[in-house]
């Protein structure tokens, strides 16, 4: 798959092409399926969020930047943030310490080991390439799916500062990424 023909895709569906639509979903769903797995654990849900995924894609189409980003990310960061919103809107309220261990899973499944692969020994590498305080802030938002509230209150900061910590830290992955 082309980040340049996913990019020409995006230009078509702006443009309402419901083909160029068609072919966006043969090349980029098994991707976008791999992530909400990745970050919901079950295949179920994951499924239900690739099929509200594509509908944000074909009305956010005209968004896309082709200078800023690769299409191919922009693609999956959509399909991360709605991963992490249906994880948000199931998360229950823990009213003691021992209630929310019992709500976590540690364990992966063997889907979740499956989709990890090759993407995710990447982005390790990248993010071992950073400090350590850094790759955990960048851990905590995408592998956990904590909210800039939620980072401001674990490392005692201010929310604006954890925005700028993040966004600081991804623009260090980038580079380290290269």
């Amino acid at each position: 798959m082309r980040d340049d023909e996913i990019a020409y895709l995006l230009g078509r569906i702006c443009l309402k092409d419901r083909q160029a639509f068609r072919r966006l979903y043969e090349l980029t769903s098994a991707k976008l399926f791999g992530i909400c797995l990745r970050l919901l654990r079950r295949r179920d849900d994951a499924e239900e969020a690739l099929k509200a995924i594509y509908p944000k894609i074909w009305q956010q189409a005209d968004r896309f930047a082709p200078g800023e980003t690769s299409a191919l990310s922009w693609l999956a960061a959509i399909a991360r943030r709605h991963a992490i919103d249906v994880i948000r809107a199931r998360r229950p309220v823990a009213s003691n310490i021992e209630e929310a261990y019992d709500i976590v899973d540690v364990e992966p499944g063997p889907e979740e080991t499956a989709v990890v692969g090759s993407d995710g020994r990447r982005v390790e590498t990248c993010l071992q390439r950073l400090k350590p305080a850094d790759a955990s802030v960048v851990r905590k938002a995408y592998a956990e799916g904590l909210s800039y509230e939620e980072i401001a209150t674990l490392y005692g900061i201010p929310v604006n500062i954890a925005k700028t910590w993040l966004r600081r830290s991804l623009l260090k992955l980038r580079v380290a990424g290269r």
